[in-house]
């Protein structure tokens, strides 16, 4: 029987892996299929893993330097992967997420500003109102004693959170709940993991996506403009050569303090022109995306863990009481409780959100030991990079102490990215995950109902293959 009060004897739910055949023979038999059960074990153990059984060829790369030599690249060598591009171009457009070049340096000098520190602090109470609201609700959840969806409820906190930030509305007015519908329909179906694409289609082959994932896409997108209307009128835009000009655009950021005002404010520093609208619209789909998909998936791998570490709740606690006290929890508290950020940074590294990140060779090239030839998909692995057993001690293991111990390799943790393309939101998740795990674990115990049921999938970020099913009930 296994020792709860060790951590270095947990052993948090993932794959064992298996030999190249019986990993793709796992798959291809398997519901619902997921590019976890096709990674082979030698993926956890070599830097470069050829898998051979794809027509286009794959090479899964793990060692940092390698790594970093791609995700830095000046020179355009590697861009974002076709298959990536053409699950999510549908939704997001020609966004920062999937852009490259010089479209995609202008999109990032724009957006940057608005999660800069003083964008997050006046975002900070945007979050705070969303788990007020959130602890009223599941108050009356713990009283009826009744089951939740840990994953449904995470997905709902997070999209409150990024709808208030964004707009400065609750996500149950209006068209914002219809937003965030539209978006779980777009999660659970869109194709972002085609396997036959990827085990047999051509390099930079079309993605076609199910009809009701592009109506779902086109329904967001039909509600984020309707969203972005009060915004525009308060700045009295008006249409020039298809640029949105704005003279106040500063003093209605100032004014509305969220998320859409800076990106309507934000200018080109070379041409001084402003986003279209059509651009506004791309940046905020990938904000929705990036912004609750990727923080709820991560928090609810971090409740589950906690669900199952009452040692490691204990720890947070009294952190979070001799930080916080008995008051209201603050941005400077946030900051300061470092435990419970290395939990989330541990949940992050067992559990990345983003599972994979593919790029494509646009020319032959050398990849370690490897000859890559154009159009061979080069897959960076977070998920297989935090789990590698020549970086990482007891790799598959939950222990939040070993950031405190200061053993990580350099670029050998990359939740977020690395390089210029890091996530530019890495510091608004890092502060709105520790807000979510301060108060949401200083108020309430969480308890799995069938822990052992429970395995991760990556679908568009790592996610359960089924909801978790959690009751929770008020500390003490």
């Amino acid at each position: 029987m296994t020792d709860n009060r060790s951590p270095l004897l947990y052993r948090p739910p993932a794959p064992v892996p298996l030999s190249p055949l019986v990993s793709l023979l796992r798959v291809l038999t398997s519901q619902p299929r997921s590019l976890l059960g096709l990674v082979p074990k030698e993926a956890y153990t070599e830097m470069v893993t050829p898998l051979g059984y794809s027509r286009r060829g794959i090479l899964l790369v793990n060692d940092p330097e390698i790594t970093r030599t791609i995700l830095t690249n000046p020179l355009e060598h590697f861009p974002k992967n076709d298959l990536m591009v053409g699950a999510l171009e549908p939704l997001v457009g020609e966004s920062i997420f999937v852009s490259d070049g010089a479209a995609w340096r202008r999109q990032r000098q724009m957006v940057e500003p608005a999660f800069s520190h003083m964008g997050i602090a006046r975002a900070f109470r945007w979050m705070r109102e969303a788990v007020d609201d959130y602890e009223a609700h599941l108050d009356g959840v713990a009283a009826g004693g009744e089951a939740f969806s840990l994953d449904a409820a995470m997905s709902h906190l997070t999209a409150d959170i990024i709808c208030r930030t964004i707009f400065s509305k609750s996500l149950e007015i209006g068209t914002a709940r219809d937003v965030f519908t539209s978006f779980a329909e777009f999660e659970r179906s869109v194709a972002s993991v085609d396997l036959y694409q990827l085990i047999v289609g051509k390099p930079w082959s079309k993605v076609r996506q199910p009809d009701h994932v592009l109506s779902a896409c086109e329904r967001i997108r039909a509600h984020i403009d309707a969203l972005l209307a009060p915004a525009l009128e308060a700045g009295a835009p008006k249409a020039g050569g298809g640029i949105l000009e704005h003279a106040g655009g500063d003093r209605l950021a100032e004014a509305r303090g969220d998320i859409v005002a800076d990106l309507v404010a934000a200018r080109d520093a070379t041409t001084g022109e402003g986003f279209t609208r059509k651009e506004l619209i791309d940046q905020i789909g990938v904000f929705f995306l990036a912004g609750h998909e990727t923080t709820a998936s991560v928090m609810t791998w971090a409740f589950f863990i906690l669900s199952q570490r009452p040692e490691v709740v204990e720890r947070m606690r009294a952190e979070i009481d001799a930080v916080v006290g008995s008051g209201e929890v603050e941005l400077a508290h946030v900051k300061k409780l470092e435990f419970t950020r290395d939990v989330f940074r541990e949940a992050l590294r067992l559990y990345p959100p983003i599972t994979f990140i593919p790029r494509v060779a646009a020319e032959d090239t050398q990849i370690g030991r490897y000859r890559a030839k154009k159009g061979t998909m080069i897959m960076i692995a977070p998920w297989t990079t935090h789990r590698h057993h020549a970086l990482w001690p007891h790799p598959d293991r939950f222990d939040p102490d070993r950031f405190m111990r200061d053993e990580i390799i350099p670029g050998s943790y990359m939740p977020f990215g690395l390089g210029p393309r890091i996530c530019v939101g890495a510091a608004f998740a890092t502060i709105e995950s520790g807000l979510m795990l301060a108060r949401l674990v200083r108020r309430y115990d969480f308890e799995a109902i069938a822990p052992e049921e429970v395995k991760p999938v990556a679908r568009l970020t790592t996610r359960p293959a089924s909801e978790i099913m959690m009751r929770v009930r008020r500390r003490g």
